[in-house]
């Protein structure tokens, strides 16, 4: 069997209204689709982080070249001579964005050849995963009781815990604002992110799990005397690194970091560690599916990430999109490889070309 052809897919999708973290606003989600042909008529589907648009052209004019032709079952083989022949320009960034989304492809493909869903090929460790759902953004005229009512929500639908966003935060001095777009909308003093944390923790209630995502805007000094603020709250976990390279959740991105044969390796050494892995699954329908298969096959895998803010990459993606049991788990699917197919109404709807 060899590659014939490896297509990208850029699709968009309009926020509205915006939302917000302290990373800036969202006014658009964005996905990247690759596709990975073979001479059996095999398709491999994966997702690759957009790389602010610029990924697909190192895949179909880099990586591409010199794939076609390969046999697409030397997965890790394909990924050395992607990371080896990248090394004056790669490593990270855009680069590895692009060898994720064909390695997540290459190995849907493996999982349709072995007729086994990809969990399964990977070794797996359990057929179901609990989700949490990852929301509580910043939006204007979103007050603390909004927040609140949107946790009850996910609480009602089934989840077991949510992650919100804090670190809007300007007059601490350890937000870069100059470097975010739309400074001035949507930013709070950190008593009021304590106080949002709060109003989440109540509606949750003293068992549901509790994450926060700073997206990097607190100093180190700072996010300890925040961590500090927020104890009594008991979160499950800060989206932060805060010193010395210390760290109890690892949270890979399979569209970032290399997908399935980096992240794995990724796991592996956090297992090590004695870490858990909590992947970043911020994206669209086909890095969630991918994540779901990842966190199943791996031994110290925790929870799922579970995007809920509106999303038709994620939604809409899906002829059988993904959802949870009222009891806050996703059961795996038991087709080949991702187990997943595309709605080809829906990728036309919200193609960027």
């Amino acid at each position: 069997m060899k590659i014939v052809d490896i297509r990208t897919i850029p699709l968009s999708y309009r926020c509205e209204p915006p939302y917000g973290s302290a990373g800036g606003m969202q006014a658009r989600r964005g996905s990247l689709l690759v596709e990975i042909e073979t001479d059996e008529r095999i398709i491999g589907i994966g997702e690759a982080g957009v790389g602010g648009g610029a990924t697909s052209g190192v895949i179909e004019r880099v990586l591409r070249p010199m794939l076609i032709g390969e046999d697409p079952l030397l997965m890790e083989g394909l990924w050395q001579k992607m990371f080896a022949r990248t090394r004056q320009f790669g490593r990270r960034g855009i680069v590895m964005n692009a060898i994720s989304g064909i390695d997540i492809a290459l190995w849907d493909i493996a999982g349709k050849v072995a007729r086994l869903p990809l969990y399964r090929l990977l070794g797996g460790c359990r057929d179901r995963v609990e989700a949490y759902a990852s929301g509580g953004f910043y939006q204007e005229g979103k007050s603390a009781d909004d927040l609140a009512g949107e946790a009850e929500g996910y609480r009602a639908r089934g989840f077991n815990g949510m992650k919100m966003k804090v670190g809007r935060n300007p007059s601490t001095q350890t937000h870069l604002r100059h470097l975010v777009d739309h400074a001035g909308r949507c930013e709070v003093e950190p008593e009021e992110d304590i106080a949002r944390v709060a109003a989440v923790r109540r509606a949750l209630g003293p068992r549901g799990k509790l994450m926060v995502d700073v997206n990097c805007a607190w100093s180190p000094a700072f996010a300890i005397e925040m961590g500090r603020a927020m104890e009594p709250h008991k979160l499950y976990w800060i989206d932060e690194l805060i010193a010395r390279g210390a760290v109890d959740i690892v949270q890979p991105d399979l569209a970032w970091s290399g997908g399935f044969s980096e992240c794995r390796r990724i796991a592996a050494f956090a297992q090590a560690h004695h870490r858990m892995v909590a992947p970043h699954a911020f994206a669209g329908a086909v890095l969630l599916a991918a994540s779901l298969h990842f966190i199943a096959a791996i031994p110290n895998g925790l929870v799922l990430e579970f995007d809920q803010n509106p999303n038709g990459l994620r939604d809409e993606l899906l002829k059988e999109p993904i959802r949870i049991d009222n009891d806050g788990m996703i059961r795996l699917p038991e087709r080949p490889g991702l187990g997943i197919e595309l709605d080809r109404a829906a990728i036309e709807r919200y193609r960027s070309e």
